[in-house]
């Protein structure tokens, strides 16, 4: 059970912290911290202040109790995560590099054959190493790494990206065999056809597949954010999860590399007709998404509705037109990932789960126990 915390989280009331209040901090196996970027082919922090800068107040910590706000003070997410494995001692943390909002031009430079013996040494040394900056070295806190790049657009990027996976390979199990190496792999064949995936796999614990975003704010037609299966009135047999699985399975992929990906968020559309209750239907997309925890409050000024095919929900009330996951669409998801027999499963993000963790609980009971 992976799921991704974001950085900024800290600037929007959800700290690590929050973990432990949820409940979900038990439950998971690792989470990717998201996330650093690169900078002059080299592993940086993309906010220093939140990383290990901001002294947090006694009501926001793991162990509760303030930050020090004395000078050069090792303070910040960094410091929480720290507190959060002390807590957790089984728990794995790994630093997400990239990210959707990264220039991925910037990947395929460092992961030229002359750049990324210097790039991967430099991750490891600030992460893995914990070399966060001068005279601040914490090593400890990050277990493992988890490559972002979205995405890889030709072959050279494809033979490149191997390259750089089999580095971070060598140079990771230099420091200790078997730590953590993950990529963030788009479930669109537009995308993963410029991995190698069944070569790759060789190098990484896992794939964290995105089995998401099939719908989103990109269209002006609305959609399920993350169906299961081909929905019914879906014109796409491939805009769906199983699809995206099965073609990693066929690419020679061990279901056991396959970490299955779930929204803890939706997407809204406005001006959707009333036409089939809203569902693959012309609308204006409004924003870019909000978490669960802010959709639950609306279920009650919308009708809801489900797909028999996916159980995936959606809200419609006439206009306006909701989809996300909840938790029987994920309850259901989780009798998938046990008969395929996955390796586990991937949310984005945990910000975006109830504070008592539900969808979270959801997944963890689902590969736990059959709920049938």
């Amino acid at each position: 059970m992976v799921g991704y915390f974001q950085q900024s989280g800290t600037y929007n009331n959800f700290n690590v912290k929050n973990l432990v209040t949820s409940g979900s901090a038990e439950l998971l196996t690792q989470v990717n911290y998201a996330f650093a970027e690169l900078q002059n082919n080299q592993c940086v922090s993309s906010d220093t202040y939140a990383d290990y800068q901001q002294a947090l107040p006694a009501d926001e910590t793991v162990d509760g109790i303030a930050d020090s706000t004395k000078a050069g003070a090792f303070v910040g997410n960094f410091h929480q995560l720290q507190e959060l494995k002390r807590r957790f001692p089984e728990l794995k943390i790994s630093i997400s590099i990239g990210g959707g909002s990264a220039n991925p031009a910037d990947f395929s430079v460092v992961a030229e054959p002359a750049n990324r013996k210097a790039f991967v040494k430099s991750c490891i040394d600030m992460f893995i190493k914990g070399k966060f900056a001068p005279g601040i070295e914490q090593p400890g806190i990050f277990d493992g790494i988890d490559i972002d790049w979205e995405y890889p657009a030709s072959a050279e990027d494809m033979e490149n990206l191997t390259g750089l996976l089999e580095e971070f390979r060598s140079q990771m199990d230099e420091v200790r065999p078997g730590l953590p190496l993950s990529i963030a792999s788009s479930a669109g064949s537009w995308a993963y056809q410029y991995i190698d995936l069944e070569k790759v796999q060789h190098s990484l614990t896992f794939f964290d597949l995105m089995t998401y975003d099939f719908d989103g704010p990109w269209n002006n037609t609305t959609g399920l954010v993350a169906p299961l299966f081909q929905a019914a009135g879906d014109p796409s047999t491939t805009n769906n999860a199983a699809s995206a699985v099965s073609a990693y399975l066929a690419a020679g992929v061990a279901p056991e590399k396959i970490v299955f990906g779930v929204p803890f968020y939706g997407y809204e559309w406005t001006a959707v007709p009333d036409v089939d209750h809203g569902l693959f239907q012309p609308g204006t997309p409004v924003g870019e998404g909000s978490g669960y925890s802010s959709i639950v409050p609306l279920e009650s000024t919308f009708v809801h509705y489900r797909d028999p095919v996916t159980q995936a929900p959606w809200l419609y009330d006439g206009t306006n037109f909701w989809t996300y996951d909840d938790p029987q669409s994920l309850a259901y998801k989780m009798l998938y990932v046990r008969k395929e027999k996955l390796g586990g499963v991937m949310a984005w993000s945990l910000s975006g789960d109830m504070p008592n963790g539900i969808l979270l609980k959801t997944v963890a009971f689902g590969l736990s126990e059959d709920p049938r």
